[in-house]
């Protein structure tokens, strides 16, 4: 070939490898920008286009990530590096708008790893609230694995009266989205305490740790030591920080940073204990992404902490520490809480029944209507009175001989039916105690007509499932505090309150008479004089500065003082509840019975209820016989 013809090849392959170049360029830059403006769109649609959460959907593109060539086959790893995910801003929610505002992308990212990291702030150290109370949690930090973090200031919503979004509810409520942090069990207690909050399905990740073998244990167990063991990250965690104001009007940019790292580490720390960042890992069509992630913290889901070490947050000494009336373990103390206790099963100090509690007897009318079920005792004081006739033994009916006060509108009614001694939940026969649905604070103020000759409400649980109840009606308690300013456990709920004057008074006179003449002069006279000054308050300081001449039987009087007075503003839980709901007449209380059904039923899900036992029972009844306007007066 010709010099000039080889020439003219050599340009035409490299022309035509230039054209190529700029094809597959083109092509792969298209294919670059069709996920990112999914992720645009994405952004802007609200909570009902995206529908339930789905633990399986497709992985997400972070918005801080670079853009990728589509592969023909599916990264191995999606995860954002966690120097990127502690970069992501976190967002401030104050109320409803805003949670809503920005609860489509956390879903989203729910949908891909269900698991939130989780932490709780409040006022520590000399910022107290009055009377010297230890403040309520103020701050809820919720963290996704995308970095996406926000700070809901639950003080916000109590202060505007508005109820917490109910998605938020049910997201804490929801064991399939597992939430993680360091000390996240007591941090569920205050939430329980503070502001009737149900967390379920929480794993610390001290626990995580040490089954992992990840953690360099000789720094301790805090999330700073974790963070900076496992992550290589450094938190800062400066008295003045941790103990800042969480109660201010608004967060300053520095508590922002240090509430939201929290979460977002905590979150870090999850996805990395569990391996992870360092392995392939995406959810299959077989397998979703809670059952991946579950499977690897079994036995640690709602488990508390059984280690050793201590956190920045002094968790030994707060163990030592008795608890005040304002502190979670006291809170719970109102609402027992037998899980506390992992080394007894659930239920473990309920004593159980020793006979059944139906014995499923029947009384008849004179002319053989059945009347209603009674127990043995009582069917044989009719035949022992001779006022009833035995039927049959078996079962056992006796027919009254006199005609009786009433008579049920229906043979299909609740009080006819026979009933198995079992717990209403689990179906267990061999122990059982009886559960009162209404609670009793609350059934003991009710009308008589809402309380009398009425079992219904009380049903048979087993001891395990007695002590779940309890937990769980803890929680509706608080929230009927709440509503209707009835708070557990405050002054107005004490019978009696301490007379600090006779208890002062009290104190000169047992000192006087225990020291006697070793008790120098000057507090001598101190002591005499607030003795004097008890029984002569209106006498004239004498010589010495005493008002008038103790004697030694006022001494002994004073030293046997009574300091406790009774409380004139003293007002039950309970009874101030029950009052706000009989502000509206009958119609409030049938409300208030149909709450705590329904709340049973919600809770418990009993699975071997009576036949006919109902949310409305008699209510229908209590209508029509006494009308919606009647006057109620409680007891």
């Amino acid at each position: 070939m010709s010099r000039p013809g080889t020439l003219t090849a050599a340009v035409a392959t490299l022309l035509g490898a230039t054209l190529g170049g700029l094809f597959l360029w083109r092509t792969i830059y298209t294919q670059k920008k069709k996920p990112l403006k999914s992720t645009r769109g994405a952004e802007h649609l609200t909570v009902e286009q995206l529908g339930p959460l789905e633990l399986g959907a497709a992985t997400p593109p972070h918005p801080l990530q670079e853009p990728q060539p589509a592969p023909s086959s599916p990264k191995p790893n999606f995860l954002v590096p966690v120097e990127k995910l502690l970069e992501v801003p976190a967002v401030v929610v104050s109320s409803s708008e805003e949670w809503e505002e920005h609860w489509p992308l956390i879903q989203q990212d729910l949908s891909v790893i269900p698991a939130l990291g989780l932490d709780c702030e409040w006022v520590k150290g000399i910022h107290v609230s009055v009377r010297g109370k230890a403040s309520v949690v103020s701050l809820l930090q919720l963290a996704t694995f995308s970095g996406r973090c926000l700070l809901l200031r639950l003080l916000a919503f109590r202060q505007a009266q508005r109820p917490l979004p109910a998605v938020l509810l049910q997201v804490l409520r929801d064991p399939r989205v597992l939430k993680v942090g360091v000390g996240c069990v007591e941090d569920s207690k205050r939430l329980a305490h503070d502001h009737g909050l149900a967390l379920v399905g929480t794993v610390d990740l001290r626990s995580l740790a040490l089954r992992q073998r990840c953690a360099v244990l000789s720094n301790g167990l805090s999330l700073k030591s974790l963070a900076g063991d496992v992550l290589g990250v450094s938190l800062d965690k400066t008295p003045a920080l941790r103990c800042s104001d969480w109660e201010a009007e608004s967060l300053s940019q520095q508590q922002m940073t240090y509430a939201a790292r929290d979460a977002q580490v905590s979150v870090a720390l999850f996805l990395h204990l569990l391996g992870l960042y360092s392995e392939p890992w995406l959810p299959d069509e077989t397998r979703s992404a809670y059952s991946t992630l579950a499977a690897r913290c079994q036995g640690l889901v709602d488990v508390a902490f059984r280690g050793r070490c201590e956190t920045e947050e002094g968790e030994h000494r707060h163990r030592s520490r008795r608890p005040t009336p304002e502190s979670p373990e006291a809170g719970d103390q109102q609402v027992p809480d037998p899980r506390r206790n992992k080394r007894k099963p659930l239920g473990v100090g309920y004593s159980a029944r020793k006979s059944p509690l139906y014995d499923n007897c029947f009384l008849h009318a004179p002319d053989g209507q059945p009347l209603c079920t009674c127990d043995k005792k009582k069917a044989k004081w009719y035949l022992d009175k001779g006022i009833g006739e035995l039927v049959s033994e078996e079962p056992f009916i006796v027919r009254l001989l006199f005609e009786p006060s009433g008579r049920p509108d229906s043979q299909k009614d609740y009080y006819l039916t026979a009933k198995e001694n079992l717990c209403v939940v689990c179906g267990k026969a061999d122990s059982y105690i009886r559960k009162n649905i209404v609670p009793h604070e609350y059934r003991r103020h009710f009308p008589t007509e809402m309380k009398d000759h009425n079992s219904h409400d009380i049903l048979l649980l087993c001891t395990g499932c007695h002590a779940a109840s309890n937990v769980y009606d803890g929680f509706l308690k608080q929230q009927l505090a709440e509503e209707h300013g009835a708070p557990q456990g405050c002054e107005e709920a004490a019978r009696t309150l301490e007379d600090q004057e006779r208890r002062r008074v009290r104190s000169a006179a047992r000192a006087l008479l225990s020291a006697g003449d070793a008790v120098p002069a000057t507090r001598r006279c101190e002591l005499l004089a607030t003795v004097a000054a008890f029984f002569d308050p209106g006498g004239q300081e004498g010589e010495g500065g005493v008002v008038s001449e103790v004697t030694a039987q006022m001494l002994e009087t004073a030293a046997n003082l009574e300091t406790r007075i009774c409380n004139e503003n003293y007002v039950p839980h309970g009874l101030k509840v029950v009052r706000a709901f009989a502000e509206r007449g009958l119609q409030g209380l049938i409300e208030l019975e149909r709450r705590w059904r329904q709340h049973f039923l919600s809770s418990m899900q009993p699975g071997f209820l009576p036949p006919l036992w109902s949310v409305s029972h008699n209510h229908e009844k209590y209508l029509r016989k006494y009308g919606e306007d009647l006057v109620v007066s409680l007891s």
